[in-house]
């Protein structure tokens, strides 16, 4: 399987980012070895064996990553890697992305799609009433004087934004909705629901920061469609939306 150009500027900056923490890691071994000849003759071999075994392991979770990128597939410890790439990795794909000139925002949507293909390559399976779907407020129609932040039922269907549709498809299968104006609620309302996995609405930067704040549970994130610009009457593809909500249910019949 072919990565997709999301997938490759991640396994690109992966790869530059490796050489250069190697490079790093030299300096930090060859530089401090002449000293420590001084102190004990044996401590310059156990510094050696040390570097050495952190280099093996960084090189064999690059290696891991780009092998369940390329095959599509789960194949050792997906857990763990999504929590690699979450919490280690993504800041140093930022930090790469500067250096050679890829904008934060390839990076955060790179991120993104490499998150969720490593969810979905675990097969994670839920019950309905164990998944959320969270959207952004700026889904709204920016006119609309009713307030569904608390209660997304408030909604009186007039159709003017996707709000309708998105709790038609929540009630199709059964799953738990709700919108959030911001990270801090957004949080509020996963420790509410406490969900075994979630469906995520929102930008670039919303997404990479909540695949962040609410590893391990599952995320899979879908970029909401800005035509008016951020914040603002946003847009989201309702089939992503129920592909990814079908990705998370049990199969159903059982």
């Amino acid at each position: 399987m072919e990565p997709t150009p999301k997938k490759r500027i991640f396994i690109g900056l992966l790869v530059l980012t490796c050489l250069i923490l190697s490079l790093f890691l030299f300096l930090l071994w060859y530089v401090p070895l002449l000293g420590l000849k001084n102190i004990h003759p044996s401590l310059p071999y156990l510094y050696s064996v040390a570097l050495a075994m952190f280099v093996f392991f960084m090189f064999a979770g690059g290696l891991l990553l780009i092998f369940t990128i390329l095959r599509g597939k789960d194949i050792l410890f997906t857990q763990r890697l999504r929590g690699l790439v979450a919490k280690v990795l993504f800041p140093f794909m930022i930090l790469m992305g500067k250096m050679v000139g890829v904008s934060k925002e390839k990076v955060q949507q790179s991120f993104i799609e490499l998150n969720n293909h490593l969810v979905r390559s675990n097969h994670h399976r839920t019950k309905p009433n164990r998944l959320l779907l969270l959207l952004p407020h700026c889904i709204q129609d920016f006119d609309c004087q009713i307030k569904i932040t608390g209660n997304i039922k408030n909604c009186k269907g007039c159709g003017k934004c996707e709000i309708k549709e998105l709790i038609e498809l929540a009630d199709q299968y059964q799953v738990k909705i709700a919108v959030a104006t911001g990270g801090t609620l957004a949080r509020r309302i996963i420790v509410e629901n406490r969900p075994e996995a979630i469906v995520a609405v929102a930008c670039e930067l919303d997404l990479t920061s909540g695949i962040q704040d609410t590893y391990p549970i599952p995320v899979i994130g879908i970029l909401n469609d800005r035509p008016y610009g951020p914040c603002i009457n946003t847009k989201a593809d309702i089939q992503k939306v129920k592909k990814a909500i079908l990705d998370f249910l049990e199969p159903r019949g059982i």
